[in-house]
C-alpha cells in the first residue's frame, strides 16, 4: 500500500491524502449503480477539456473512499462541473472552494447528514473528497498550475437541506424552488470564498433577523470589505429555529430574499473607498484619479440611489443616504440545515449555482436492498405545495451553458488526462511538463 500511495502522489493523481486503490473489482461494483455504459462520454470537462467517461467517475469514487451506491450522486456532480456559472471562479487567486448540497429522498436514504456538524460527518466528508479528486483528475485543476488560490484551499464539503424542517416552517425545499418535485433528488454545486463566522440572532423578530442577515451579506462579499465585484452569489444556511422565526414575517424564501435585496445596501462612499484602495485589478494613481472621481464612477456603474439609511447605520443620525445594492436578484439560495437546537445563520459568499437531477438506475431498490438499505419510498416526504416554474436544468448529454470559445479553450491550461480511457491510471510516474508558446499561453495538448 505505501508503494501504491507514492505512485499515485508522484503521478499527480491524488491531493496528498491516502486513496483507496481503484481495482477492477471495486470499479465494477460502482458501475452496477448506473444504467449508463462505462465507456459513455459525459462530455469535455473544463478547464482541461478532458473527455470524461462513466468509468473515470467510478475510478475517482473508489479513490475517494465513497461507497458504490454514491455513484448516481457522483455522476450528478461531474455533470455540474461543466456549468459555466459554477466553474467560472474556480481557478481564481481568491481561492473559491467548490462544495455541494443535496435535496430529495436519495440523500436521506443514503444517510447523508443535515444536522449538527454535517460537513464533517463521514458520508458528507467522503463526497467532499470526491469533489477534490474530480477537480484534479477529471477537470484538470492543479494547484500552482491553473488553480491559483494565494493561500490554498479548504477541502470541499457537502451539505444537505433538512427538507422536513423547511416544510414544517412552510418553506419550499430548494429543489422545489428550481421546479423539481418533492420526490426528485438533486445536487447543487456551488463555490465558497468564505466559511464560518456565524450570525447568531438574539431575537425572534423576523424583520430584525432579516436586518442582521442583510448587514451580514453586505459585509461578506467577494472580497474583504466588499472591495471586489458587486453583488456576488451567496448561499444562506439557516437553522430550523431561525427559519421558523423568519417564516412568521416572510412566508416564502422568495419573500425573504426580496426583503434582503431591498435592505442590504452599502453606503456609496464606503463602497468607493473600498474598491479604490482594495481594487482587485490594478492600483489607481491618486495624482491622476481621485477617490471622489471613483465614487462618481461607482455611482453610475452600480446604480447608486438615495435610500433610507440601512438599519445598522441608524446610529449615524442620517435619515437617508446614497447607497449601492449589495445583493441582486437570482444570486441567492436559502437552505434550511444544520443544528436545529441552535439559532444560527451562515452567509456563504461565492460563485454561481448549478443544479442537476440525480438519475437512478432502474434496479435501484434491488441494488440498495442487497446492501441493507430500506426502499426509497420510505424516505419520501409529503406536501401540498407545488414546485415553482421549472428552471433551466442539465441532463446527461444535454447542452452545456456558458461554454468557452475554442480560442479561449486553447488559452487555458490543459494537462494530460491522469487516467487512461479504460479508467485505470497510466503507468507513468512523472507529471507531464507542457511546452509554453509565446506569451506563456499553453499550447493544445493531446488527450489520452
Amino acid at each position: 500500500m505505501p508503494e501504491i500511495q507514492r505512485i499515485f502522489l508522484d503521478s499527480g493523481w491524488t491531493d496528498g491524502l491516502p486513496i483507496v486503490p481503484p481495482t477492477e473489482e471495486a470499479v465494477a461494483e460502482f458501475l452496477r449503480f448506473t444504467d449508463l455504459d462505462p465507456g459513455k462520454s459525459l462530455g469535455a470537462i473544463p478547464p482541461a477539456q478532458r473527455d470524461v467517461t462513466v468509468r473515470h467517475v467510478a475510478v475517482n469514487g473508489v479513490m475517494a473512499g465513497c461507497p458504490p451506491e454514491f455513484m448516481p450522486v457522483l455522476l450528478a456532480f461531474v455533470e455540474a462541473m461543466k456549468d459555466g456559472d459554477f466553474r467560472r471562479t474556480l481557478a481564481s487567486t481568491h481561492a473559491w472552494t467548490p462544495y455541494c448540497w443535496l435535496n430529495g429522498p436519495v440523500a436521506r436514504q443514503l444517510g447523508f447528514d443535515c444536522g449538527q456538524g454535517e460537513t464533517s460527518e463521514p458520508k458528507n466528508a467522503v463526497l467532499g473528497r470526491f469533489i477534490n479528486l474530480a477537480m484534479l483528475n477529471l477537470g484538470g485543476y492543479r494547484v500552482k498550475e491553473n488553480r491559483m488560490g494565494s493561500f490554498g484551499y479548504l477541502m470541499p464539503w457537502c451539505l444537505v437541506e433538512d427538507e422536513a424542517a423547511a416544510l414544517r416552517v412552510g418553506w419550499k425545499p430548494y429543489q422545489m424552488q428550481r421546479g423539481y418535485s418533492i420526490d426528485d433528488s438533486t445536487l447543487t454545486a456551488a463555490s465558497s470564498i468564505n466559511w464560518g463566522n456565524n450570525l447568531v440572532p438574539a431575537t425572534a423578530d423576523g424583520e430584525r433577523i432579516k436586518d442582521m442577515m442583510a448587514w451580514d451579506a453586505a459585509e461578506k462579499s467577494q472580497m474583504a470589505v466588499a472591495s471586489g465585484m458587486p453583488c456576488t452569489y451567496r448561499t444562506f444556511l439557516v437553522t430550523e429555529g431561525v427559519a421558523r422565526d423568519l417564516a412568521k414575517a416572510y412566508q416564502t424564501k422568495d419573500a425573504l430574499c426580496g426583503a434582503l435585496e431591498e435592505t442590504s445596501r452599502i453606503p456609496l462612499a464606503q463602497r468607493a473607498f473600498a474598491n479604490y484602495w482594495g481594487n482587485p485589478g490594478s492600483a489607481f494613481d491618486p495624482a491622476k484619479y481621485q477617490v471622489s472621481q471613483h465614487e462618481s464612477r461607482i455611482a453610475a456603474k452600480e446604480g447608486a440611489a438615495t435610500t433610507e439609511t440601512p438599519p445598522w447605520l441608524e446610529w449615524t443620525g442620517a435619515g437617508r443616504m446614497e447607497t449601492v445594492p449589495a445583493m441582486a436578484p437570482g444570486k441567492s439560495a436559502f437552505i434550511v440545515t444544520g443544528d436545529s437546537s441552535r439559532n444560527k445563520v451562515l452567509c456563504v459568499p461565492g460563485g454561481g449555482f448549478a443544479t442537476v437531477k440525480i438519475e437512478l438506475p432502474k434496479a435501484w431498490d434491488t441494488l440498495m436492498a442487497e446492501r441493507g438499505y430500506k426502499p426509497l419510498a420510505d424516505f419520501r416526504l409529503a406536501t401540498g405545495m407545488k414546485p415553482d416554474a421549472p428552471q433551466p436544468t442539465r441532463g446527461f448529454g444535454g447542452r452545456a451553458d456558458a461554454w468557452p470559445s475554442r480560442a479561449s479553450q486553447r488559452r487555458r491550461d490543459a494537462p494530460e488526462s491522469a487516467l487512461g480511457p479504460d479508467g485505470r491510471p497510466s503507468t507513468s510516474r512523472r507529471r507531464p511538463q507542457f511546452p509554453r508558446s509565446r506569451g506563456n499561453a499553453p499550447r493544445d495538448v493531446p488527450r489520452q
